[in-house]
């Protein structure tokens, strides 16, 4: 038996494997970045129809229904063709995010789902790391610019940003949770009265629009969860709507 190797936070292929099963439609799913294959086999061992992408096929495992994708570009695919995309750990990697994550509409059937996971650089530890170094939890230094990756984390997303790129595009998040917090980031507890006030006053004083305070009403409260304050990895479950 093959092993496969994960490449993401312990537990994240785990949650994302719970939230498309028990709560999407998944006849027909895209795994992109698909990277060596460990989620597009577990879907696969399900009896589920997989469709991988990935700017080169590194594939561990035989899919016939291996694309090559660059994500920064249009894909391959129909419009209306996938009930499901799963994007673990992928969209942190991108230049075009946007164009990426309106891509995914396009090839969304209507109520489709779309799962994201991306470093939490909301954990209140995360934060910390910033202000002293100005690099974030999963990005600890600066990287290689002479040697450009597609490894490299070039465009961390906060949960703010994130919710901006899926609404726009006329996503609508409805899931929001984690792979696990991290016994070290409930140290960080005592910071959630002065961040809450803060970021409730901001919000409150910075903002004109009637309409728009009311969403941000909604987006304090998704802030601060506790899956967004303490863990690890962010993952979001969002619906072509």
């Amino acid at each position: 038996m093959t092993y496969i190797p994960e490449n993401t936070s312990r537990n994240t292929h785990n949650k994302v494997a719970e939230l498309l099963l028990t709560t999407a439609v998944h006849q027909k799913i895209l795994d992109i970045p698909s990277g060596h294959g460990a989620f597009t086999k577990r879907m696969i061992d399900k009896g589920i129809e997989v469709f991988s992408g990935d700017i080169e096929n590194i594939l561990k495992i035989d899919n016939p229904r291996f694309a090559i994708t660059d994500m920064n570009l249009p894909l391959p695919f129909e419009d209306d063709f996938f009930d499901t995309i799963v994007c673990i750990d992928g969209i942190e990697h991108l230049e075009r995010q946007f164009d990426f994550t309106r891509e995914c509409y396009r090839i969304l059937k209507p109520e489709g789902s779309f799962i994201i996971s991306t470093p939490n650089i909301n954990s209140l530890r995360s934060r910390w790391r910033w202000f002293l170094t100005g690099h974030h939890n999963k990005c600890k230094s600066p990287l290689n610019e002479t040697k450009p990756s597609a490894l490299h984390h070039i465009a961390l997303l906060s949960f703010s940003h994130l919710r901006y790129m899926l609404h726009s595009a006329k996503f609508k998040i409805e899931i929001i949770t984690t792979n696990r917090i991290k016994p070290i980031n409930w140290l960080y507890l005592p910071w959630v009265p002065l961040a809450f006030a803060r970021s409730w006053w901001v919000f409150r004083m910075e903002e004109k629009d009637p309409n728009q305070k009311g969403r941000n009403k909604e987006i304090l409260k998704q802030l601060f969860r506790k899956e967004v304050l303490f863990g690890e990895t962010l993952i979001v479950k969002a619906r072509k709507i």
